[in-house]
């Protein structure tokens, strides 16, 4: 029997997972910007810093399931593709700004462990890796910069443990307790384990 390499072509339910994913997040975003606002009248930017991982969960759950190569550059851009139609409230240029941040540091991390290792450490590790570099992009684009360094580096903590959390940590159980369903029989995460 020939031994696959890391390169694999996608499947069609690999595509058609990441499509899912990708548009039950436009979804989840609509309403997600209500609760933002929310959390932005009652404790500013901080409070708003506390849902981060939210926005970024589908992308790492589609590379859990799937674990290929280019999977969070499809999933990702296919939700920046599903929300500038849907709407959102801070605009197509920040919802594409975003997804190319996440694609590249997801694929980044994965590709530096040779997409092996999978565990609840390593997940939170890549949902926290995920934050900064938008961060700095959207401090400039919505004017965080006015915060003051002192809220901006809370927020930027808060955000990363959101990342790691919201973003990681919830990917992987979910991705888990998926695979305990036995809905993803044909999938990476069931066939090469949950560790």
């Amino acid at each position: 029997m020939k031994k696959q390499g890391i390169f694999q072509a996608f499947t069609t339910l690999d595509i058609v997972l990441m499509a899912m994913l990708a548009t039950a997040n436009g979804a989840m975003t609509f309403y997600l910007s209500v609760v933002n606002k929310a959390l932005n009248s009652l404790g500013g930017p901080i409070a708003t810093s506390t849902i981060t991982g939210l926005y970024m969960v589908y992308g790492l759950l589609a590379y859990y399931i799937i674990r290929k190569p280019g999977t969070a550059v499809i999933t990702y851009a296919l939700g920046a593709v599903v929300q500038s139609f849907i709407g959102t409230a801070y605009g197509i240029t920040s919802v594409i700004a975003a997804a190319a941040c996440y694609m590249v540091v997801a694929e980044l991390v994965f590709a530096l462990l040779r997409y092996r290792v999978w565990n609840r450490f390593i997940m939170m590790i890549a949902g926290a890796a995920l934050v900064p570099i938008w961060f700095l992009i959207a401090a400039r684009l919505f004017g965080y910069m006015e915060w003051g360094w002192n809220v901006l580096l809370i927020a930027l903590a808060v955000r990363i443990v959101s990342g790691a959390v919201l973003c990681g940590l919830v990917s992987k159980l979910l991705g888990d307790a998926l695979v305990k369903t036995g809905l993803l029989r044909r999938f990476a995460a069931s066939t090469q384990g949950r560790a």
